[in-house]
C-alpha cells in the first residue's frame, strides 16, 4: 500500500500551524477552566484552635468555606427534591486524617479524630436543569464552618502531629454549577512533654464559637465513633486481608502491594497485545548491543513510571479526577487511543511507505529510539488504566485520600511494577536468546502482531462510538466484536499462508495451523459471547431504581462495568454467567443492577465514589443482612454466593 501527498501541502507546516493553533486553544480553555473558580467567590481555608499540644489533649480545626452572596455548595449529604430528578449533585467532602508517619510510642496514630461537626444547611431556590421551575433546595452559604475534633493520643511523643484535610466542593449559583475545587491542606501540631507550658487556644469567638465540646467527652468515653480511617481491605478472588492504614510500617507495605498491582497490570487483557513488541524489540537490540538494549529498556520503564505520576499528580490536584480509568469515560479518549494504536499497527505491518514528519516514526515499533521508547512505554501504561489488577485497586483508592506527595509515589510505585518485565529483560539479555530477531519468521510475527493491533484499536474505537451514541442506561452497541473477530480471523488467514511460504517442516506447519485455528476459533466464540444479551435480567442503574431494590428488602447486586473494561467482561462471563451464580441473580428477593460507567455517567459515577472506591470492576453486595456492603474487586463463583447469601440473613 502507498500514501501519497500532494505536492503542494507541506506536511511540517500544516502540522505546525494545527499544533500552534491547538496549543492557544488549549491556553485559552485553561486559563478560562482556571478562572471559573474564582468567578465563583467560593474559598476556601482552615484554622486550628492550637498549634501546640500535650499528650491527652484537645483541639479542634475549623474547616471554613466563605462564600459571595448568590453563591453556595452542596451540603456534606444533599438530598435532591422531586422537582430536580436527574441531577446529580457533587456532595461537599471534608475528611481528615493523621498522616501515616504521626504514630505514638505503641505504633498507633498519634491522635484520634471525631467526627465532623456540619454547619446548618439554608434552602434556596435553584433552577439548575434549566426548566423554568426553581425547586428549594438545601446548600451550605455565607460563612459555613466545619468543625473537627482531635484528640491526642496518650501515646503520643514530643515531635510533630501532621494531620491532612482532603476533599472538595462544588461552588454554584441559583442556575448553574462550576467544575468542583479540591481541598487538601496539611496541619503540623507540635506535641510537648504533659508538663511543658504551651501557648493557650484561641478563642475567636466567630470562628470557635459554634463548636460543640461535649463531643470530646463521648469520644473519651467511646460513646462516638472516631473518624479515624479503618485498615485497607484486599482481596484476591476470594482471599483477603487487612493492612493498617497509618504508620510508617503500613505505609511501606501498601506501597509493595502497589507495586505487585502494577505488576499484575501485565497480565491483564489490555496490556497484552503489546507485550511482544516490546519483547522482540529489545531481543533485535539485544543481540548487537546489550548496552543498548538496557538503556532502551529503561527510558521505556520511565516512559510507564512518568504517565503513571501525572495521573497521581492529577488524582492530588483536581477534584473532579478519582481514578486513572476515568480518562476511558470520555469517548473522545478512547477514539484518540484507538486511531494512535491504529497508526502502530501501520507500522508494524510496513505499510508506512513514503516521507512523514519525523513525529509519526515515533509510532512505530519496528524503530528503536530514545525518544521512541519513551513514547512506547507511555502507551503501554495508556493501555493499561482500562483495567485494574488485583491489589492496585485499593491502593490506589488509598493513595488518592493522602497528601500529594504520597499520592505520587503510591503510583509511582503501580508504574514501577508494571515496568518490572521491561527491566528484567533488558538487564538480562539472554533471556531473549530464543526470540527471533530477523528474517522471515521474525518479519511474519511483527506483520501479525501489526494485524492484532488494528483489531486492539476497533475494540477502542468501538468503545468510545458506542459511548457517544448512547445513553448508561440504554444496552450497549457491541457489533465492534465481530469486526475484532473478522481481523483476527484474517490474521490467522495470513499466518498459515506465509508460514507454508517460509518453511516445508511438517511439524511447524502443523503447530502453526493448530495455534492460527485455536486463535481465530476463540475470537469468534469471544465475539459471540460479547454480544449476546447474557443470561443476567440485569436491571440499568438509576437511583430511583436501587432505591426501589432496596425499599423492597431485595438484595442488591451491583455491577460497575463498562465497555472499555476487559476486567470486568472477563469476570462477568467467567463468574456471574455460571449458571450457579445467574441463577441466584435471577432469582426473587435479589436484583441484579449493572452502573455502565463507558461515557460519563454522573449518577453512576457518584454510586461508585459513595463507596469510597476509584476503578473498575467492582463488585457491590447489598442487603438487609450488611450493616455495609460487600465490595469485591477480584471474585470467584463461591465469594460471590457468600456475599449474597451474608446479605439475605436479618
Amino acid at each position: 500500500m502507498v500514501l501519497s501527498i500532494p505536492a503542494e501541502l507541506n506536511p511540517s507546516g500544516f502540522l505546525l500551524a494545527i499544533r500552534m493553533k491547538t496549543f492557544a486553544l488549549a491556553v485559552l480553555v485553561s486559563v478560562v477552566c482556571l478562572a471559573m473558580p474564582a468567578l465563583a467567590q467560593v474559598t476556601f481555608s482552615a484554622q486550628a484552635s492550637r498549634t501546640e499540644v500535650r499528650p491527652g489533649e484537645q483541639f479542634v480545626i475549623a474547616a471554613i468555606i466563605e462564600h459571595e452572596e448568590g453563591w453556595h455548595v452542596h451540603t456534606n449529604d444533599p438530598v435532591v427534591p422531586p422537582e430536580m430528578e436527574g441531577f446529580v449533585p457533587i456532595p461537599t467532602v471534608i475528611a481528615a486524617a493523621v498522616s501515616p508517619g504521626s504514630v505514638g510510642s505503641d505504633g498507633k496514630p498519634a491522635a484520634i479524630i471525631g467526627p465532623n461537626q456540619w454547619p446548618v444547611p439554608y434552602s434556596v431556590e435553584v433552577d439548575f436543569l434549566g426548566t423554568g421551575k426553581p425547586a428549594l433546595y438545601q446548600v451550605f452559604e455565607g460563612r459555613a464552618i466545619t468543625y473537627i475534633p482531635v484528640v491526642v493520643s496518650n501515646s503520643a511523643t514530643p515531635g510533630t502531629i501532621e494531620i491532612v484535610l482532603s476533599g472538595g466542593y462544588q461552588a454554584c449559583d441559583e442556575k448553574v454549577c462550576l467544575r468542583p475545587s479540591k481541598i487538601n491542606q496539611v496541619f503540623q501540631f507540635k506535641v510537648v512533654a504533659a508538663d511543658a507550658a504551651i501557648a493557650p487556644a484561641k478563642q475567636d469567638p466567630g470562628t470557635f464559637g459554634g463548636f460543640d465540646n461535649a463531643i470530646f467527652a463521648k469520644l473519651l468515653a467511646g460513646t462516638a465513633a472516631a473518624a479515624s480511617p479503618d485498615d485497607l481491605k484486599f482481596v484476591f478472588f476470594g482471599w483477603s486481608f487487612e493492612v493498617g492504614s497509618t504508620g510508617s510500617a503500613n505505609t511501606l507495605i501498601i506501597l509493595l502491594l502497589a507495586i505487585l498491582g502494577g505488576f499484575l497490570l501485565n497480565l491483564t487483557p489490555c496490556v497484552l497485545p503489546v507485550i511482544p513488541l516490546k519483547i522482540m524489540s529489545l531481543s533485535a537490540a539485544a543481540s548487537g548491543n546489550p548496552r543498548r538494549a538496557l538503556l532502551l529498556g529503561a527510558v521505556m520503564s520511565a516512559g510507564v513510571i512518568a504517565f503513571f505520576m501525572a495521573i497521581g499528580l492529577a488524582i492530588a490536584s483536581l477534584a473532579s479526577f478519582k481514578a486513572i480509568n476515568q480518562l476511558f469515560q470520555h469517548p473522545e479518549f478512547s477514539l484518540g487511543v484507538g486511531v494512535f494504536i491504529a497508526i502502530m499497527g501501520i507500522g508494524m505491518v510496513g505499510l508506512f511507505s513514503i516521507k512523514l514528519p519525523n513525529a509519526v516514526y515515533m509510532l512505530d515499533p519496528k524503530r528503536e529510539s530514545i525518544v521512541g521508547s519513551f513514547f512506547f512505554g507511555v502507551l503501554t501504561a495508556i493501555l493499561s488504566t482500562p483495567c485494574t489488577a488485583p491489589f492496585m485497586g485499593s491502593a490506589a483508592a488509598w493513595a488518592s485520600k493522602q497528601p500529594p506527595g504520597l499520592t505520587v509515589l503510591t503510583f509511582a510505585a503501580i508504574g514501577l511494577g508494571m515496568a518490572i518485565p521491561y527491566l528484567v529483560l533488558a538487564a538480562f539479555p539472554g533471556l531473549l536468546r530464543k526470540i527471533p530477531r530477523t528474517g522471515s519468521a521474525s518479519e511474519l510475527v511483527k506483520q501479525v502482531m501489526g494485524l492484532l493491533l488494528f483489531a486492539v484499536a476497533v475494540f477502542f474505537i468501538g468503545s468510545g462510538l458506542d459511548g457517544i451514541l448512547r445513553e448508561p442506561v440504554d444496552p450497549a452497541i457491541r457489533g465492534h466484536w465481530w469486526v475484532i473477530a473478522a481481523i483476527a480471523t484474517g490474521a490467522a488467514l495470513w499466518t498459515i499462508y506465509r508460514t507454508f511460504k517460509i518453511t516445508k517442516k511438517v511439524v511447524a506447519r502443523g503447530i502453526v495451523v493448530g495455534l492460527a485455528i485455536a486463535m481465530s476459533a476463540s475470537m469468534i466464540q469471544l465475539a459471540r459471547t460479547f454480544t449476546a444479551k447474557g443470561p443476567v435480567e440485569w436491571v440499568y442503574y438509576t437511583p430511583e431504581r436501587f432505591e426501589e431494590a432496596k425499599a423492597r428488602g431485595d438484595v442488591v447486586v451491583v455491577d460497575f462495568t463498562a465497555e472499555w473494561c476487559l476486567n470486568c467482561k472477563a469476570l462477568e462471563t467467567a463468574v456471574l454467567f455460571r449458571e450457579r451464580v445467574f441463577t441466584v441473580l435471577n432469582s426473587e428477593g435479589v436484583t441484579p443492577i449493572k452502573v455502565d460507567l463507558t461515557s460519563d455517567n454522573a449518577a453512576g459515577q457518584a454510586k461508585l465514589d459513595s463507596l469510597d472506591w476509584v476503578g473498575i470492576p467492582l463488585l457491590a453486595v447489598y442487603g438487609p443482612g450488611l450493616e455495609t456492603p460487600i465490595k469485591l474487586d477480584t471474585y470467584t463463583i463461591d465469594s460471590v454466593l457468600d456475599a449474597i447469601n451474608k446479605a439475605k440473613k436479618k
